[in-house]
């Protein structure tokens, strides 16, 4: 069983200049952000997810970063609440909360709980550790990214399942009192998934805690060596990985016609080669993952990042399909069975992609796709809960 979430990172529409500048994130300048143009998209992206809904996607999914064209989403939990408004059964999934650079998880936690009473149960809450991007805007050390993550997650779990008033005495964060005046609706709590791109530490974390896993744009050998890690972890701490268990995140554009394909060809490769323009350090700062950790994958796949990839090759890899239905329900059929995930996540808007063809895109996946590949892999199973 395979449930389905369409996603956008909400980009702005155009980035003038961008070969003046060595980065787009970080250091690219806001001058060149018009609020009026921001009006209008965001009430096209919230049109987007109340359509994907519509048209029959199980659930839509949101992020968050910061001091960049490439993602005007830069608060889930905002974006998350305005969705509970326009949809009424798809669950709302962030991926996510950058835990580690909070400086209040239990205002994070009352955050969440909220989603989860104003969408009546229907919240996953994803916890990021983020890229170096953010650490860099946030003057935190990345060096003590992991362990705020795993404290804050420890945190937030406890304030979501015990009643208060209790106290909090961490090496990062302290609380005379923790006692929030809520909870979420979800028991124990909203599931928790957990995104990555190679993290060998943050993969074992996320098994052993029976939490999702979901592969955030990797080709489909290096997220199969992934998942191979997570399974090795979840038979030592007790359990089989099933399907649920695992996600998959990637970029996807249907089109009615060949023609219709190849207009958005020139967005899909703004999105692959200029969202991660810039210096390697801005998003992998030294003291982010153990030097063992970073190096335990490099040189293993055969192929090249995907942010260097071709079109042709991205089709190839796993990294975006781009075609008609009939072409992009073969490719995806074949994803699913090669990787045996039970989440799939489709980004379908991507730089200045204009709003109507996403909009018939999404209805294309919805009408078109979804129902063929349901045919193959049944409907949608519950998202999974933890091993406690």
């Amino acid at each position: 069983m395979v449930d389905f979430f369409y996603f956008t990172e909400m980009p702005y529409p155009e980035a003038p200049e961008l070969d003046k500048y060595p980065a787009i994130r970080l250091t690219y300048p806001n001058r060149y952000f018009n609020p009026e143009v921001g009006v209008r998209i965001y009430r096209e992206y919230l049109d987007q997810f109340a359509w994907a809904e519509e048209v029959g996607f199980d659930g839509v999914m949101v992020n968050e970063h910061h001091n960049t064209p490439t993602c005007l989403d830069v608060s889930c939990n905002l974006s998350a609440s305005a969705i509970t408004q326009r949809t009424r059964k798809c669950k709302i999934l962030l991926l996510g909360n950058t835990i580690a650079l909070w400086e209040n998880p239990v205002r994070l936690a009352e955050e969440v709980a909220m989603l989860d009473l104003f969408s009546n149960g229907r919240i996953i809450s994803g916890f990021v550790r983020g890229i170096g991007v953010e650490h860099w805007a946030t003057n935190l050390s990345p060096v003590v990214n992991r362990e705020r993550f795993e404290e804050s997650h420890d945190l937030i779990v406890r304030t979501w399942t015990e009643p208060g008033p209790f106290s909090w005495e961490g090496k990062h964060f302290q609380f005379r009192y923790v006692n929030p005046w809520l909870f979420p609706l979800q028991k124990p709590h909203p599931p928790i998934w957990v995104p990555g791109i190679g993290s060998e530490e943050t993969i074992r974390w996320a098994a052993r805690h029976g939490y999702p896993y979901v592969v955030i744009y990797s080709p489909m050998e290096l997220a199969e060596q992934l998942f191979t890690l997570y399974r090795e972890t979840a038979d030592k701490s007790g359990y089989a990985t099933q399907p649920h268990h695992l996600g998959y995140t990637m970029g996807c554009f249907v089109g009615d016609d060949q023609k219709a394909v190849e207009r958005s060809y020139e967005h899909v490769m703004f999105r692959m080669r200029m969202s991660a323009k810039g210096p390697v350090q801005h998003y992998a700062p030294v003291g982010m993952s153990s030097r063992s950790v970073s190096s335990r994958y490099s040189g293993k796949s055969r192929q090249p990042s995907i942010f260097q990839m071709s079109i042709d090759e991205l089709r190839e890899a796993g990294g975006f399909i781009v075609g008609t239905p009939e072409v992009v329900t073969e490719r995806l059929y074949y994803v699913i069975k090669r990787l045996g995930i039970g989440h799939l996540i489709m980004e379908g808007q991507f730089s200045g992609l204009p709003h109507e063809l996403a909009m018939r895109s999404i209805e294309l996946l919805g009408t078109q796709v979804l129902p063929a590949l349901r045919k193959e892999f049944g409907p949608s199973e519950a998202s999974g809960t933890a091993i406690s």
